[in-house]
């Protein structure tokens, strides 16, 4: 970057395409049961782990593979009228945890009913969540559930390779190395630590190396 180019912050979009997922042996289930669709061993499913373990990622390659809608929080019950009217075939809900209540269990209801699918992702299992209502409890602990576990070192370097790819940031394999053995073993900390660096680099005008590395670590307490 030249010393007179401004340092423009212009966001990033996300590759959210099945082809940009990166399969790894804590993950390979999930993705597994998003390829099988439609052959789902039921018609809503559930997919759950960690912040920034690719679960946003596997709905978008769901909602593109079946043409789903991806539903919002509030907007349940309406959901669950137009599956009832034949007007919604798929869907997939997110964070969906935090709105375990009637909604809920009327949008599983109808998709069942009309042989739909529903792909729902959390953090946790389903037959954790916070349920009050005794038949969604009752169906949340049917539903078929495959969890996401913490990736191991290759797939960890393979993730910061992908968002640094994302935020289109040039960075060398030693930056990943030695980023991979010092950061929060997680998506999340992959993540963050991509956000972190990528303002840095903007801010000091400088290439992400593992110098700069090494410094915002410090900062953020992740290295001594």
């Amino acid at each position: 970057m030249s010393p007179g180019q401004l340092a423009l912050d212009l966001g990033h979009r996300p590759a959210l395409g099945r082809e940009d997922f990166l399969v790894a042996p804590h993950n390979a289930s999930a993705v597994a049961l998003i390829d099988s669709w439609p052959d789902w061993p039921a018609a809503a499913v559930a997919v759950y782990g960690p912040p920034g373990s690719g679960k946003t990622h596997l709905a978008h390659v769901f909602a593109a593979r079946a043409q789903a809608e991806i539903v919002p929080l509030g907007a349940l019950e309406e959901a669950a009228q137009r599956a009832l009217d034949g007007r919604l075939r798929a869907a997939a809900v997110e964070d969906a945890d935090r709105a375990a209540g009637e909604g809920l269990l009327h949008l599983l209801n109808a998709v069942a009913e009309k042989g739909g699918h529903l792909l729902l992702t959390a953090r946790a299992a389903p037959s954790r969540w916070p349920v009050r209502l005794a038949d969604l409890a009752s169906r949340l602990r049917a539903l078929p559930a495959i969890g996401i576990g913490a990736p191991d070192d290759a797939t960890l370097a393979a993730v910061l390779v992908k968002l640094f790819g994302d935020r289109q940031l040039r960075v060398g394999g030693e930056v990943v190395v030695y980023l991979a053995a010092r950061i929060e073993r997680s998506f999340d900390g992959a993540r963050r630590i991509v956000a972190a660096l990528d303002a840095a680099s903007l801010a000091a005008r400088r290439e992400v190396t593992v110098a700069l590395a090494r410094e915002v670590l410090q900062r953020s307490g992740g290295e001594t």
